[in-house]
């Protein structure tokens, strides 16, 4: 059984989605926060395994209630619901330690989806919203300098094939995506994953997509 809180400053969102969480016999809900603050204290008592996180709200927002759940090292992980005029908040909830995100409309087999596979260990990001955050902050891809240096040393150690499915998940593709892409069994995209997380030092999907931008393998263009 996988347990959520849920964060959103309006009641009726927060109300929503209570209702299609719990419309699920593998999921359930511990409560629910109307702020920051509230969010990091509730998540701290509770200890849920997905945290839904909304990113705009009074006081205390979304991002630095992220950056604190995710600084107390408990077993917490976050998926923040954005929408596409707050991309600048999305891409500072994922620096903050935000294990996915997704946008306020996709659709509830979408959102079902990215609970269960965040709170898998994965990672979860909304492909389309990948494309316009990168877009929006292309002036921030490559680093340079010592930085740069450290992320080449890391891309040499992956294989072609491993080169091949990073680049994949960089344009924000899921598993079968890429499996369909590659002709490869979905088991054999997720060991080639593993591998390149682990040969990389990335936490999970959303480091791995930042540094596949990071060292100029995607371009914000999606190219």
């Amino acid at each position: 059984m996988t347990s959520l809180l849920i964060v959103d400053d309006h009641p009726l969102q927060r109300m929503g989605f209570r209702m299609l969480v719990e419309s699920q016999p593998d999921l359930v809900v511990l409560g629910e926060a109307g702020n920051g603050a509230d969010a990091v204290r509730r998540a701290t008592e509770l200890g849920p395994d997905v945290v839904l996180m909304d990113v705009r709200m009074p006081g205390v927002d979304g991002i630095e209630a992220t950056r604190r759940i995710i600084a107390a090292g408990g077993r917490s992980r976050v998926l923040v619901l954005t929408t596409f005029d707050l991309d600048e908040y999305a891409y500072a909830a994922l620096r903050a330690g935000a294990s996915g995100f997704l946008v306020k409309d996709a659709q509830p087999e979408e959102l079902l989806a990215g609970i269960r596979v965040v709170a898998a260990g994965d990672a979860v990001v909304a492909p389309k919203l990948t494309r316009r955050l990168l877009d929006r902050f292309a002036d921030q891809f490559p680093v340079e300098g010592e930085e740069e240096a450290n992320l080449s040393a890391q891309l040499d150690v992956l294989t072609e094939r491993e080169r091949e499915v990073l680049t994949a998940i960089g344009k924000g593709w899921n598993n079968t995506e890429i499996a369909t892409r590659f002709h490869l069994a979905e088991s054999t995209v997720k060991t080639h994953v593993g591998r390149i997380l682990a040969k990389i030092g990335a936490r999970d999907r959303v480091q791995a997509v930042i540094f596949a931008y990071n060292t100029g393998l995607v371009a914000p263009d999606g190219r």
